[in-house]
């Protein structure tokens, strides 16, 4: 079943175009990866599909209704929770405090406190230290945490192993496939595409702003995968 769909979405920085007419769907419980090197407009789809970016209403469908163009407050009511690039926590706030921020949306749902501090232990035992005060890889944590909270049904995650050491990306990305195993659908924007790929039943390659290709994950061809990154 199709959770979230585009329809030919253009996004805009002032008078800069940075998406052109992009059709992308997600289906419920999927995991799709969304590649391309810098610039090329990932984390522009994701800011636009929660509401940070303006679109024409029907540019973006959740659950088939137009959802393109709302506020950002209202997205995630909907079902919908970003895990933004650099974690954005709060700075003067715990940890527990920038958890307990997700749950504002007062969408009922599985995740609490006690199940995130169940994915990520190490969490709990930070709770009541400020978050500047964490690694990265901790921080990044509590980002996933904090949109957990928010009980989405879509989690789109911009980045997560972006300055992080391969170990602490391995545990990150085993939480990641976790989450998704317990039915929550995820759209991943990463640099990393191997990593990518392994997590996700389809991809989207973007260049220049444009979607350059789209396949599955599992016997795709390498060589079209790598002319469309590069815009070959």
């Amino acid at each position: 079943m199709m959770m979230l769909q585009t329809r030919d979405l253009s996004a805009f920085y002032g008078d800069f175009q940075a998406l052109f007419d992009i059709n992308v769907t997600v289906e419920e419980r999927q995991t799709v990866a969304i590649i391309g090197a810098n610039g090329a407009g990932k984390t522009t789809l994701l800011r636009t599909i929660a509401g940070a970016l303006s679109s024409a209403p029907d540019a973006v469908l959740f659950d088939g209704v137009p959802i393109g163009g709302k506020p950002p407050h209202e997205i995630v009511r909907l079902g919908i929770a970003m895990v933004p690039e650099g974690r954005r926590l709060f700075q003067s706030l715990s940890v527990e405090e920038n958890l307990s921020l997700g749950t504002h949306s007062g969408r009922p749902g599985p995740w609490s406190l006690k199940r995130v501090y169940e994915l990520f232990p190490r969490l709990h035992e930070l709770r009541r230290l400020p978050a500047p005060s964490l690694s990265g890889g901790q921080q990044q944590m509590a980002a996933i945490g904090r949109a957990l909270m928010s009980n989405p049904r879509l989690l789109l995650c911009d980045e997560l192993s972006l300055g992080l050491a391969p170990v602490v990306i391995r545990d990150i990305y085993e939480c990641l496939n976790a989450i998704a195993a317990e039915g929550t659908t995820v759209m991943l924007v990463e640099q990393d595409i191997n990593r990518a790929l392994d997590a996700s039943a389809r991809f989207y390659c973007f260049q220049e702003g444009r979607l350059a290709l789209t396949a599955p994950t599992k016997g795709f061809d390498r060589a079209a995968l790598t002319a469309a990154y590069f815009g070959m």
